[in-house]
């Protein structure tokens, strides 16, 4: 019993002793981890975050992003054409038509959605749909950006000619809320 009395002393003892010191049991303000969580501050927009991902090419990691931005901001149409184009890079052409479709339900003025919905029924092989799509989007955009007019080009292309099978033919353009875009290629 002795001993281990001892033994509980002496531990007690070193613990005590390395808690004083300028290192202590804590981690170190500098030092190889991480640092700490500040619950004080407001988190980043999961929008902000999930366009920061996208951008990078992280689009799994940007839809968990987006998901995460509809629980703050409830089903939005930003938050449904981010759903959207997610998906949509990921492949995923059911999920991502459903999404913007609800989207433009809500908003029909986005021209970013309308191109999108594009995107997809181009790579479903809808052309003359695709189309009118596109034409929606390009009068909705007044014709200001250059990667809907590239899609419109490449969809009457295809209409035109249905056997349409240049290079540039399985590059489509997928644009996000804001200034920048995505470039979706078709896997051969």
């Amino acid at each position: 019993m002795r001993s281990v009395l001892r033994s509980t002393l002496v531990i007690f003892v070193v613990f005590a002793l390395a808690a004083c010191e300028s290192g202590g049991l804590g981690t170190p303000e500098k030092g190889p981890y991480a640092p700490g969580v500040d619950h004080r501050k407001d988190a980043v927009d999961g929008l902000v975050v999930g366009d920061r991902l996208m951008e990078s090419g992280e689009h799994e990691l940007a839809l968990k992003s987006y998901i995460r931005a509809a629980g703050d901001h409830g089903m939005t149409p930003d938050v449904l054409i981010s759903l959207g184009s997610a998906n949509l890079a990921l492949g995923r052409l059911g999920q991502a038509e459903t999404l913007l479709r609800r989207a433009l339900e809500a908003d029909e003025t986005r021209s970013d959605a309308w191109n999108n919905l594009g995107v997809i029924l181009l790579e479903k092989g809808a052309v003359s749909e695709a189309v009118q799509i596109f034409r929606k989007a390009y009068a909705l955009d007044n014709g200001d950006s250059d990667m809907i007019r590239d899609n419109l080009r490449l969809a009457l292309a295809k209409l035109e000619n249905p056997a349409y099978d240049d290079a540039q033919a399985n590059e489509y353009k997928l644009v996000r809320r804001g200034r920048s875009s995505y470039l979706i290629r078709q896997k051969p």
